[in-house]
């Protein structure tokens, strides 16, 4: 099972944008995650398609982007428009779920659904099919530097298990305290894709960082 490294630029020091994005590129980095909240679904405000417009001048990798804000569809078209390559949207905040899964994928994005700790995944069990990514937080979504919740493991196995039953290829990723401590069981779970934003900025080398986090899921046999 290949491994995917997002890390999130809530954590990167904005002021130098274009270094850190740079350095992401040279530590490997997979796809670049960029985390839109709106003061409501989540007490925090932070980017918008502008941000998501500048950083796609800066890279060529995937913008991973994942909508912490109600009212997801509004946001849709503008941010396809600033070159987002997938974007995720909460199920707690999307009674249409599947039509706006759709909409994003008409608007040739992947499309994914993110689901809290303490959401089920029955929430998303009846659009499996319409899933190009599906995203479990591992801690409550808002703020950055959270510790990982321990408890969302077997969530993450189960999630792995309902995707295989419905021979889904939707990437299954994660994101909440997620670092060279958490990430090997949470890989073992099941999960291929991995948010981490305070690991990596926070190293003393965080292009070296990247790596550590994708060799420790190697397997070894």
């Amino acid at each position: 099972m290949s491994v995917r490294i997002a890390p999130s630029i809530l954590s990167a020091d904005l002021a130098r944008l274009a270094d850190e994005i740079a350095m992401l590129e040279a530590g490997g980095a997979d796809w670049i995650h960029i985390d839109v909240m709106d003061g409501r679904f989540v007490p925090n405000l932070t980017f918008g398609a502008k941000v998501i417009e500048s950083v796609r001048k800066l890279t060529r990798l995937p913008l991973d982007v994942h909508l912490m804000v109600v009212e997801p569809e509004n946001y849709f078209d503008d941010f396809a428009a600033a070159g987002a390559n997938g974007m995720s949207i909460h199920t707690e905040v999307s009674p249409h779920l599947q039509r706006q899964l759709n909409r994003i994928r008409e608007l040739g994005c992947r499309a994914g659904a993110v689901i809290n700790p303490g959401t089920p995944l029955s929430a998303v069990s009846e659009v499996v099919g319409d899933l190009d990514l599906l995203l479990v937080m591992t801690v409550n979504p808002g703020f950055g530097g959270q510790k990982f919740i321990r408890g969302s493991l077997d969530k993450v196995r189960r999630a792995r298990e309902m995707l295989a039953e419905y021979g889904s290829k939707a990437f299954l990723e994660v994101d909440g305290g997620i670092d060279r401590k958490t990430i090997k069981s949470v890989f073992e779970a099941g999960a291929d894709t991995f948010v981490a934003g305070n690991a990596i900025f926070s190293a003393k080398d965080p292009k070296a960082e990247i790596e550590e986090l994708r060799s420790r899921c190697a397997i070894v046999v």
